[in-house]
């Protein structure tokens, strides 16, 4: 008895440890985006999904004629008779209709099986973002809104903070400018707005692939070598996504194998968005110039938490000095262990991956085959789910024959478990295919509110993954990394069969292991993105170039690559901001240690997360939020203790 007490509570330590990584660093994106959707059983979802072509165009210039309308008469209203419910209720309404209008016409871009559909989305984007630059630009709304916040009305703090934020978003658009600079900044926008349409596009359409004998695969597990096309000549193919790239880069012990597939993963679309990007950081530099910033950066950080480029920088800089001395003793073991196993050759960036991995084999003794297959992605699914709903008060359900966009898409309803009270939907999309968004990610597809006429408009989400798909011959498992990449975007994992102590000892250790080396492969591209969006004119391969080995402790960058220009999130909204993935990661170690650290599934302490970090939202700044639950100032401390004490 006293041994399965023993087992269970090494089991809860484990799953503690996984909170630890990933509780707030994603969860509450994936919490506070949860929801939405027209389907069978289910009328509070409002998306429409499985558009032909046609329908999504004709939906755009429907969304586009309905906004033109709203705006057209906000901006007639005398400014004698401005009030709340003739000119912010307007405004407020359309944009919380829109939002599932609107990803009704984009999502298909990143989960549709038809190219022809996929290009369709990404032609709707097109239209739909130059109608908001021109909807922004509106000097006639803008002078509506700004009378109404100058009355100074009384409004309660989340539609205050809703005026004020209408306010500044329409002068950081460049609303306040003269005639010429305000058509100069509209053709820029646009500009920008199509270059990152087409860099994504070129990413998720990019098929390119390698050949190899079955003996340059050499440490590849059987499945996987099974699962690869072959050619007539018998080669294997090999593509240059990550569910290819990253087994050969881990496993693969011929190093002249990972040294092509590392070159080809960091080749992709290199001559288009290299190019792309480079235009890219001129026109953001020139826009923010034109709004009379110093550089892109102090534009796109001004709401952020961190406020500006310095803080940044200075964040950066002070944690990558930080964990330098543990990196270097990393990297050194490494370079022993290469050396042990393909004598003088020069250890490079297609070494990493594995070489950490034999490390961790060897000092844990994990053997990665016998783990996963503690971890059926059914039952990770499932495990998320239980941990969800004892730790903040959920019930989860599937919904039975909703209509999705594909048949390995499934549908969740979510329910407050005191209440009963239906709160959203989510959609989980778990399986690469070609043609679909190669990242995991979570996308708000309806925005939650309360509508004009009292109903409460439901969130919808979908959280999109790129797990293998299962076969009758190869059941999927989840390597631990996916594990921690899937809770990371939804919440934490539990476990369908018990795991041996040893194994989880040995889990618990690996989470500090090469923990400086892989802070260091974030860091390098965070000031990468810095640098670039602080300045007007790059050569982006030169910067890289320079800046691998400096931060990498002398790897070098592959010769003839250029990462940069597969790094999605330069042109999906992270622009100047790559930096809140480590920000992220520090003060989620500092609200684990600080609140869950000894029970990570304390019910108490997860209602007050859900309700003052998760709840709260948009309506309140991120530092308050975080100072309202930890009762405290924010602290590096938790984080370099945590991973690298």
């Amino acid at each position: 008895m006293q041994a399965k007490m023993k087992t269970k509570k090494t089991q809860k330590q484990l799953v503690a440890f996984a909170l630890a990584t990933a509780l707030a660093f994603m969860a509450a994106r994936a919490l506070l985006s949860l929801f939405r959707s027209r389907r069978k059983g289910c009328p509070e979802i409002k998306i429409r999904i499985n558009l032909t072509t046609s329908e999504i165009l004709n939906l755009a210039d429907c969304i586009v004629s309905k906004s033109k309308k709203i705006h057209d008469s906000v901006a007639v209203v005398p400014l004698d008779k401005v009030a709340y419910s003739n000119v912010i209720m307007p405004l407020a309404e359309l944009e919380a209709e829109q939002s599932y209008l609107v990803q009704s016409c984009l999502l298909p871009r990143m989960v549709a099986t038809s190219k022809d559909v996929r290009e369709a989305s990404v032609e709707a984007e097109k239209i739909i973002d130059a109608h908001n630059v021109k909807c922004s630009m509106r000097e006639d709304v803008y002078l509506v809104v700004k009378a109404f916040a100058a009355r100074g009305e009384w409004l309660d703090p989340e539609a205050q903070r809703y005026v004020n934020r209408l306010v500044r978003e329409f002068e950081r658009r460049g609303v306040h400018l003269t005639s010429g600079k305000r058509e100069e900044f509209e053709r820029v926008k646009t500009r920008i707005g199509e270059l990152c349409n087409r860099f994504v596009n070129n990413l998720n359409e990019e098929g390119r692939y390698l050949l190899f004998k079955e003996s340059d695969l050499a440490g590849l597990p059987s499945n996987f070598i099974k699962s690869l096309d072959k050619t007539e000549n018998g080669k294997l193919r090999v593509n240059d996504k990550p569910t290819h790239t990253y087994p050969i880069l881990r496993h693969c012990k011929v190093g002249a194998t990972r040294k092509a597939v590392a070159v080809a993963k960091d080749q992709r679309c290199l001559t288009e968005n290299t190019k792309i990007l480079e235009e890219l950081v001129q026109l953001r530099h020139k826009m923010a110039r034109l709004l009379g910033y110093s550089n892109y950066a102090e534009y796109a950080l001004e709401n952020q938490m961190a406020k500006t480029p310095f803080k940044v920088m200075e964040f950066l800089v002070d944690i990558s000095e930080n964990i330098s001395k543990s990196a270097a003793k990393e990297l050194q073991r490494l370079r022993d262990l290469k050396r042990e196993e393909e004598g003088e050759a020069v250890f490079g960036m297609e070494d990493l991956q594995y070489y950490m991995h034999k490390a961790e084999e060897l000092e844990f003794e994990i053997d990665y085959a016998t783990v996963k297959q503690y971890f059926p992605v059914d039952s990770v699914t499932s495990g998320i789910l239980r941990i969800y709903e004892q730790l903040f008060c959920l019930k989860f359900e599937t919904v039975q024959e909703a209509e999705v966009w594909h048949p390995d898409v499934s549908l969740y309803s979510v329910f407050d478990s005191s209440c009963n009270q239906l709160l959203g939907f989510f959609y989980l999309d778990m399986y690469t295919r070609d043609g679909k968004f190669s990242h995991a990610c979570v996308i708000a597809l309806q925005d939650g509110c309360l509508m004009q006429n009292g109903t409460h408009q439901l969130p919808v989400a979908t959280l999109i993954a790129n797990f293998t798909k299962p076969t009758a011959d190869n059941p999927v498992v989840l390597r631990f990394a996916e594990v921690v990449t899937y809770f990371q975007h939804f919440g934490h994992v539990d476990i369908h069969k018990p795991v041996p102590d040893e194994v989880c000892r040995a889990l618990k250790k690996k989470r500090k292991s090469f923990s400086g080396l892989k802070a260091k492969q974030k860091i390098v591209l965070c000031l990468f993105d810095q640098i670039i969006h602080t300045n007007e004119v790059v050569d982006t391969k030169a910067l890289l170039r320079d800046l691998y080995p400096k931060e990498m402790l002398h790897i070098p960058l592959l010769e003839g690559t250029n990462p940069a220009a597969s790094l999605m999130h330069l042109a999906t909204g992270y622009d100047a901001r790559c930096y809140n993935f480590i920000w992220s990661e520090v003060f989620a170690a500092d609200m684990f240690l600080s609140k869950f650290k000894g029970d990570s599934l304390n019910w108490s302490v997860g209602i007050q997360y859900k309700n003052k970090v998760l709840a709260p939202g948009g309506s309140k700044d991120a530092l308050d939020i975080l100072h309202e639950f930890l009762e405290r100032e924010p602290s590096q401390e938790g984080y370099m203790k945590e991973h690298f004490a």
